[in-house]
């Protein structure tokens, strides 16, 4: 089986930087400080990723992404802080039962209602909201009945490999909770125009932070103590966690767009009228769009809950919101890497650069500065740093003509109007 050039460039190039990092960071040649900001960069990267699906692919402007951010760390948080501090897994059950219980109901509403005309989105809307609470209270029940089973079982597994075995699936599940709140908030939702949407998912998010400030009171769980913050969660996001999540989003996102699906789902961003006209169902790919780029925010959050072990809800209030919609602009819409590469430049100027070459004292003035770059930067080049620029691999190829139908093409252009060249004498 031949490889594509472009997949082996873009694979090796992406192995050589992993391996590089790794055994810098193995053998201590980066401080803790500098694998620190490199973590927290992966991980915006993940976040920007699925905001310029959102904004830049499918042209809704959303600052909701930092609400199902916060979702995904608070979810992920609570399975792990359960299973290493009360050696139980009844919250990964709970949510593995939920998420795998709404989601086909979810499904099989969606084929019942794609059957029955002129429904309203908030009569949908309210369909969707009975049966996921109808899912979650039967994930509840089946979690309690096996949970000694499932707790004896991971705990009879080696001790580190049970841990990562929970992690991982915690970070998916983040990921897939964060998903399915936004498939029922973008029911009603995405019905508004682009500016009512982005207000809509700013109070979404202001929301979602008020909540977190009262998790231990409204909403009974103790352990995530609200307004004090959540401590006690395993520290263990690494490098390969982090290198891992942040390939499966860019390819996930590159297959996606260079799929007759993603080209439908552009074209709203174009012309919504126009997609519209051509058969394009207009709400189901605006849907599709917030989906999956609130499953890359709730799996980017949980990958940041376990770096420094500490959460809290200040951290995901509603200024921050701003900053996945900044490296989207700075790196370029509608560009992969711009988007990947310009999360770890905001990372490095803003952590590193500023903060170390900033006299002692001025040190906060790096949060003006760079809004001041940003400025600048939009001024001379307004489609971002990199504009429309993809890596090879990224970059959507269309395959070679074979020479068999190049051949009748030209003696089918010859025969039709005889003054046209061929290829070969145009060119000479």
């Amino acid at each position: 089986m031949k490889i594509d050039r472009n997949i082996a460039v873009f694979f090796g190039i992406a192995l050589v930087i992993f391996i590089v990092i790794q055994v810098a960071i193995s053998f201590e040649l980066l401080t803790n400080f500098i694998t620190l900001i490199l973590l927290q960069a992966g991980v915006m990267a993940i976040v920007s990723l699925g905001l310029n699906l959102i904004y830049g692919f499918n042209g809704q402007f959303s600052l909701g992404q930092w609400g199902f951010y916060a979702i995904g760390a608070y979810t992920a948080a609570d399975i792990t802080y359960r299973f290493t501090n009360d050696n139980s897994a009844i919250a990964l059950l709970v949510i593995l039962f939920a998420v795998g219980f709404s989601g086909l109901g979810i499904l099989l509403l969606n084929q019942l209602l794609g059957k029955v005309r002129s429904v309203d989105p908030l009569s949908a809307f309210t369909l969707y909201l009975l049966m996921t609470i109808l899912a979650v209270v039967i994930a509840i029940n089946a979690a309690i009945a096996l949970d000694p089973a499932v707790s004896s079982l991971l705990q009879s597994l080696p001790a580190d490999l049970a841990l990562q075995i929970v992690f991982f699936l915690s970070v998916l599940l983040g990921g897939f909770v964060a998903a399915e709140i936004s498939f029922l908030f973008g029911l009603p939702v995405l019905t508004l125009g682009s500016d009512y949407f982005g207000i809509a998912t700013l109070g979404f998010t202001i929301i979602v932070k008020v909540l977190l400030d009262n998790s231990d009171t409204m909403l009974g769980f103790v352990e995530m103590k609200g307004a004090r913050g959540m401590v006690g969660i395993p520290k263990i996001t690494t490098w390969a966690w982090v290198s891992f999540f942040l390939l499966m989003t860019i390819v996930i996102t590159r297959n996606l767009l260079h799929s007759s699906h993603g080209r439908a789902l552009v074209s709203v961003r174009e012309d919504e009228i126009a997609a519209k006209a051509m058969g394009i169902n207009v709400a189901a790919f605006k849907n599709t769009a917030f989906v999956l780029g609130s499953f890359f925010a709730g799996i980017a959050g949980s990958l940041y809950a376990h770096i420094n072990g500490f959460l809290h809800p200040e951290t995901f209030n509603f200024i921050k919101s701003f900053d996945p919609m900044i490296i989207v602009v700075f790196g370029g819409l509608g560009s992969v890497t711009g988007t990947v590469l310009a999360s770890f430049l905001w990372a490095l100027i803003l952590e590193i650069v500023l903060r170390l070459f900033l006299p002692q004292g001025f040190e906060t003035w790096r949060f003006v500065i760079y809004p001041l770059l940003l400025l600048i930067m939009m001024l001379l080049k307004p489609k971002g740093l990199f504009g429309g620029f993809e890596f090879l691999y990224l970059r959507q190829m269309l395959p070679a003509i074979p020479e068999r139908l190049k051949q009748k093409l030209v003696g089918k252009n010859q025969s039709s109007n005889p003054d046209v060249p061929s290829p070969q004498e145009a060119v000479q």
